[in-house]
């Protein structure tokens, strides 16, 4: 048994947030339909390889665990096939500006007649109201307006890019999925659906609620690499080791800041009188060992320290390994390494049932489910209207 066994999601979001949402849920459990958009390869769209694109399929870690249609969803007919789709959905998902669902007639309004019970979630840069709603935008403009790349840097303020973990994962995808759960769980006690109005922009100013918090409270404006945990104090920081690689530490508390100090005899320092001082020294103190010396020498005297892994170097780490956190899935041509399952349930875990499939592996299937015949089918792969 999984979490989320019977839950149906039609997702027709493509951008990173939603299929790492419904990635998220469909790891739990939940049965997700990604309807895709036919794509001429011609003009810049999918490779018409079809072993390239299984196998970048194969190892998309946002296709895993679902099923995939292609709709033509301006063709009329295309249009039946989806609202047949959503009629019988516990979950919708889209993920363009403000507008374009109405356009295409997909829209909460449109699909709440023929379903009560539908949960929309859309989820968009800016949201559905404001003066921003229809400006583009990626993660980092998101977290700009957020406030959350403004504490993210070196101490001269050149903002640092935290890759698109802040505002397409977190406060698009993680919150996005918390949203629709309990969206679900309301659903229980009213029968009621309802609108999901998910802005990344707001997504990253909720993720900033401490900062935001301590700023109102001293008004004191937070500075990127000024502050405790952005930089600004020795003992949370990373350090270049010998070998070039990194070392971070965590020593907030009193207790593992004393460890840190006598371990490497610098008593001295335990008071942090002048932190960049403090800083330094401890960098020229690293840079005399190698990463993983210093990782064996600290890691059991209580000292909050980490190696600063690479993405080739997480594979042979011993707690990820323990926690199964990479593992193989059966793909194309062997194995498939994947990341494992983030949310760790006892009772009913999740699980990685499937390795990415291409766009449209499900159309037939889908429209058999529906009840469309043979001739029927074949008509509509004829005209476009699916693929």
């Amino acid at each position: 048994m999984l979490p989320l066994d019977n839950i149906k999601i039609v997702d027709m979001t493509s951008r990173a947030p939603g299929p790492f949402c419904s990635m998220t849920l469909a790891d739990l459990g939940a049965d997700v339909l990604v309807v895709e958009a036919p794509t001429d390869p011609d003009t810049g769209g999918r490779s018409n390889d079809p072993a390239a694109l299984e196998r970048a399929a194969a190892y998309d870690p946002l296709r895993r665990n679902k099923r995939s249609i292609v709709l033509n969803l301006k063709m009329p007919e295309a249009l039946g096939v989806f609202r047949q789709l959503a009629k019988e959905a516990d979950v919708v998902m889209e993920g363009n500006r403000p507008g374009v669902a109405q356009r295409l007639s997909v829209d909460y309004e449109t699909l709440k007649n023929d379903n009560p019970g539908l949960v929309y979630c859309s989820i968009s840069g800016y949201g559905q109201e404001g003066p921003y709603r229809l400006l583009p935008g990626h993660d980092v403009n998101y977290i700009s307006f957020g406030g959350a790349l403004g504490v993210i840097g070196p101490a001269d303020g050149t903002p640092s890019l935290p890759y698109n973990l802040l505002g397409d994962f977190a406060a698009g995808g993680i919150l996005s999925a918390v949203a629709i759960l309990s969206a679900l769980w309301a659903r229980q006690r009213t029968g009621q659906g309802q609108f999901i109005d998910m802005s990344m922009t707001d997504g990253a100013l909720y993720l900033m609620a401490p900062v935001v918090a301590a700023y109102f409270s001293s008004g004191k404006t937070p500075e990127p690499g000024k502050m405790r945990l952005n930089g600004g104090a020795p003992e949370y920081q990373a350090y270049r080791c010998k070998d070039g690689k990194f070392v971070s530490l965590g020593c907030l508390e009193p207790k593992f800041w004393v460890n840190l100090c006598t371990e490497l005899d610098r008593k001295k320092l335990i008071p942090r009188q002048g932190e960049w001082a403090v800083i330094a020294e401890l960098q020229q103190v690293f840079s005399s060992r190698d990463r993983d010396d210093w990782f064996d020498l600290l890691c059991d005297k209580e000292v909050a320290i980490a190696k600063v892994l690479s993405t080739d170097e997480l594979s042979s780490d011993p707690q990820l390994q323990n926690r199964g956190m990479l593992t193989d899935m059966a793909g194309p041509g062997g194995d498939i390494p994947h990341v494992g399952v983030g949310p760790r349930l006892t009772g009913t875990p999740g699980a990685l049932r499937s390795v990415g499939v291409t766009p449209g592996s499900h159309t037939r299937e889908v429209l058999q489910q529906l009840g469309y015949d043979d001739a029927t089918i074949g008509r509509l792969y004829d005209s476009s209207t699916v693929a």
